[in-house]
């Protein structure tokens, strides 16, 4: 008895891991998805957001997004940065994507640059008055695996 009710939490509990994990990947795809349909128009040689209310629950919140790291300056560690839903033959800068492809990352501690896709998690700002910066703003990011 005592060994059919171990196997039963056992199976449930490795089930359990697996949807988190499930869940987990599936949230990173639904912030970018979020994200990206923002719509936006162009005033005064500016885009300008128009967030909706799914875009407004993400303010201020932690989440984790995954992107390709765009550097802003020289070096082997980045601080400052933006980071992509598209890689860099086809971002808002260099290639065809727009503005809300990219986040103005704001991170902890310097972190190792890389090409490939990283993982960030840290404070969702959103940015509809400060033409200067992009649309959404990341603060106090670090990056996880």
């Amino acid at each position: 008895m005592y060994r059919n009710i171990f196997t039963f939490l056992m199976v449930g509990l490795l089930t359990m891991g697996m949807k988190s994990t499930e869940n987990r990947l599936h949230s990173l795809e639904d912030i970018w998805k979020t994200l990206l349909s923002v719509k936006y128009k162009y005033n005064k040689n500016a885009y300008v957001p128009i967030f909706e209310a799914k875009h407004k629950a993400l303010d201020n919140q932690v989440v984790t997004i995954k992107g390709y790291m765009y550097p802003l300056e020289e070096s082997a560690k980045h601080s400052f940065f933006m980071l992509s839903y598209y890689p860099v033959n086809i971002c808002f800068f260099c290639g065809g994507a727009g503005p809300e492809s990219v986040v103005e990352i704001t991170a902890k501690q310097p972190i190792d640059f890389s090409n490939k896709q990283i993982n960030m998690r840290g404070k969702l700002k959103l940015n509809a008055s400060d033409p200067e910066r992009l649309f959404y703003i990341m603060l106090d990011a670090e990056q996880v695996n």
